[in-house]
């Protein structure tokens, strides 16, 4: 059997031409910090090895399960109960054996976020949707430390993408996440969240047009910390999101900071451009967040 010797430069050869050689140093030099590993997160992490990307601090603390095979990069009969960063890790190696993982693999807390942060030029979005008091921690410290965010989420079969970029509108200005007040009952905790969970779709996609194919209105259920993904949207999600990895570190190209964003919906055929000033007290996202209880039947 061939040996084969791994060289850096004949392996992403293949972006030059996209990119220049200098810019692929760049990018070889470039250090991206990625939490969560399942559906986006996975296909995020194998997009940025591929473009050469050498530095990463990798973060997620499930385990593949069966429900995970329809659209997540790691999932399979030979990873099954196996950690998703354990597996990615090693998928990222075997892309680039010269590769520099650190990997938070007890997840990402209030103890470890500077370590997590520390160096990175861009922080790639890729929690669980239900993680929202960690994603908002995430956020606001990187922008008090002056990194890029970059969120894009699977949405039916499209994606939709927000940046959030130091100096410009934080995550907590946009999304406009209410806080559960002291005192608050178990309803009440669950009604905020689910409320928050909304917040968090309907600011991702304003335009939400994954409500105009949603076949079956059960599969979502916030409560249940339910909802249905697509391979194929998490497939346009990385490819968006890493495209804008690259035009951020390379500095080159317009980058579309919230409160604009994109979304892209494959099976509508359409590409929205959205701008929300206010985010979500903005009139018009006030009335989708109305109108999207209506339609999951949570009022």
């Amino acid at each position: 059997m061939a040996e084969y010797k791994f060289d850096y430069n004949e392996a992403f050869s293949r972006n030059i031409g996209w990119v220049t050689a200098e810019e692929q140093q760049i990018l070889r030099n470039t250090k991206v910090a990625i939490g969560g590993l399942g559906g986006v997160g996975g296909d995020h992490a194998i997009v940025c090895a591929r473009l050469g990307i050498s530095r990463f601090n990798i973060s997620d603390l499930d385990t593949y399960d069966v429900p995970n095979f329809n659209r997540q990069a790691g999932a399979s009969m030979l990873t099954l109960g196996l950690p998703k960063a354990e597996v990615m890790e090693q998928t990222l190696r075997n892309i680039n054996p010269e590769a520099q993982i650190r990997n938070f693999n007890t997840g990402i807390s209030e103890a470890n976020i500077e370590e997590f942060l520390d160096g990175v030029s861009v922080y790639i979005d890729s929690l669980d949707i239900f993680a929202l008091e960690i994603r908002r921690k995430v956020f606001q410290r990187c922008y008090e430390k002056g990194i890029p965010c970059i969120t894009a989420a699977p949405m039916g079969m499209g994606t939709a993408m927000l940046v959030f970029m130091p100096g410009e509108m934080t995550f907590e200005e946009y999304f406009c996440m209410q806080d559960t007040p002291a005192g608050a009952s178990e309803a009440q905790k669950q009604q905020i969240f689910s409320d928050n969970i909304m917040r968090f779709v309907i600011g991702v996609s304003p335009s939400v047009q994954q409500r105009h194919y949603l076949v079956e209105r059960s599969s979502v259920n916030f409560f249940k910390k339910k909802v249905p993904s697509t391979c194929m949207g998490i497939s346009l999600a990385a490819g968006v999101l890493c495209t804008n990895v690259l035009k951020i570190v390379l500095k080159r190209g317009e980058v579309i900071c919230a409160p604009r964003g994109l979304h892209f919906d494959a099976y509508r055929n359409k590409l929205i451009k959205t701008w929300r000033p206010f985010g979500n007290n903005n009139p018009l996202q006030k009335y989708m967040f109305w109108r999207l209880k209506k339609i999951l039947q949570m009022n």
